[in-house]
């Protein structure tokens, strides 16, 4: 057995590393989970490196596997301009975050120390880290690449072929990035996408302060490693990844679909008095997720279509750290619009009990920004779905989701180039989401994804093939 640590014993010890966005340290805590409890549980244990100052929050992520997984702190050094105490990229810029993954870069003698203290027999990496496969391969441990992504996604953006014929990924430009990679899936509704969407996905390909751009930083960890993780399962993307199979010659271990966990505890009375207030499934949530920040235009277009819905809604919005979210907020409201959607419209900002609230009986469509998370926990809180993906990986799933396994609505974008919507369009898909048929394939869906059974054996087979791959 690979590694020197409790192999030897039949015990598998995996460390985790996940980049310090909380969109990918959550799927690692959700797999951490996974992974010692239930049926899987037999023989794992987790160590989970992450950065000082994120422990508290990590360690409460994984409250309900403490007895077996050990959260360990790494200590960021200091690099110019990434502002003191940052520990993931909720406390940061865009820009903060690019130097956030110099200060990761930094981390390596420390992890390197950590390795050889725990020897451990797997590895999950993340794209930011591919340097963990020089450090893991004289300890015998084997490295896997944790793909959070979806499967339909990555095989879009980051495989070989997608370099196919030029030098450096920075040569790709948007209008190359319109077309799927030689050999996609031909009968993909994903082989081609707008101009808008190409040029946002150009980001993967550019370099930032003299750093490997996030493409190379990918195909390095995944050249390095012994096979990929992916939270995803054949049922539901089954020729993407095949086809990411193929391209990387490396095997592909499925951790299934990432569902949520039934929240624990009561919805705060406030929101819980409010949304009671409503007929059963006539409240429209809104939310876009903690790292997803809506421009000011498009806030007010979202908010004058729910509006135009008749429906009662709540809106939730964020804005990066350090911003007035009072002032940001009143930028946004159009005029009047509060005294006239007053008793039947609110807009919040900061953390709400969004399962609690996708689940109360009067919430009835759950307008989201396509995370993978978001649209798993819409889809078993029973919500009809309206999707608009704002940036990158989210426009695969909303496409995904609506256009190949038919769950939710696509707000309608009115001009390729940019992009842009209007409240009409916004409206028309919350109509189309809640009028009668509009559900889709949703209840096949949900169905499958709250399976005991079927999430008994995603784990059982997760736990079987990893452990066969530490064995090599």
């Amino acid at each position: 057995m690979a590694g020197g640590g409790e192999g030897t014993s039949g015990v598998v010890h995996v460390v985790m590393f996940p980049w310090l966005a909380f969109g990918h340290i959550s799927p690692f805590a959700q797999l951490a989970r996974k992974l010692v409890s239930g049926e899987a549980a037999a023989g794992v244990r987790v160590t989970f490196l992450t950065a000082a100052g994120a422990v508290q929050r990590v360690e409460a992520m994984l409250a309900s596997a403490a007895a077996t997984v050990r959260v360990v702190p790494l200590t960021l050094p200091h690099v110019p301009g990434l502002p003191a105490g940052a520990a993931t990229t909720a406390d940061l810029s865009a820009d903060g975050a690019e130097l956030l993954k110099l200060a990761v870069d930094g981390t390596l003698p420390e992890v390197c120390a950590l390795l050889a203290e725990l020897r451990p027999d797997a590895v999950l990496i993340d794209f930011a880290t591919p340097w963990v496969c020089d450090l893991a391969a004289p300890l015998g441990a084997r490295v896997l690449y944790f793909c959070v992504f979806s499967a339909a996604s990555f095989a879009y953006c980051t495989v070989p072929a997608r370099l196919a014929g030029w030098q450096h990924p920075s040569a790709l430009t948007a209008d190359d990035l319109t077309v799927a990679p030689a050999g996609f899936p031909a009968a993909s509704a994903l082989a081609t996408v707008p101009a808008h969407q190409a040029a946002d996905l150009t980001y993967l390909y550019t370099s930032f302060h003299g750093m490997p751009p996030v493409y190379d930083r990918v195909l390095a960890g995944v050249r390095g490693s012994a096979g990929f993780v992916m939270k995803t399962c054949r049922e539901m993307e089954g020729p993407y990844i095949d086809y990411i199979s193929t391209q990387y010659g490396k095997p592909v271990l499925l951790a299934g679909p990432v569902v949520p966990e039934p929240p624990e505890g009561e919805l705060e009375e406030r929101w819980a008095s409010w949304i009671s207030s409503f007929p059963e499934d006539a409240v429209i949530f809104a939310s876009f997720g903690s790292e997803t920040f809506l421009p000011a235009a498009v806030t007010t277009e979202l908010l004058l279509g729910l509006e135009a819905t008749g429906h009662p809604f709540l809106v939730v919005l964020n804005f990066p750290k350090g911003m007035d979210a009072a002032a940001e907020v009143a930028a946004r409201v159009p005029p009047g619009f509060e005294e006239r959607v007053k008793g039947r419209g609110l807009v919040h900002t900061g953390w709400v009990q969004q399962q609690h609230i996708l689940r109360h009986r009067s919430v009835g469509c759950f307008v989201n920004h396509a995370g993978f998370s978001s649209v798993v926990e819409g889809l078993v809180a029973g919500c009809r779905l309206v999707l608009l993906p704002m940036k990158t990986d989210q426009y695969f799933n909303a496409a995904l989701f609506a256009r190949e396994l038919r769950v939710g609505v696509e707000v309608a974008r009115r001009d390729d180039e940019d992009g842009w919507f209007g409240r009409d369009d916004v409206r028309d898909a919350v109509a189309a989401a809640v009028a009668a048929g509009g559900d889709g394939d949703a209840r096949k869906w949900r169905e499958f994804f709250t399976a005991n059974a079927v999430q008994n054996k995603f784990a059982v087979d997760f736990a079987t093939e990893l452990k066969e791959i530490v064995k090599r």
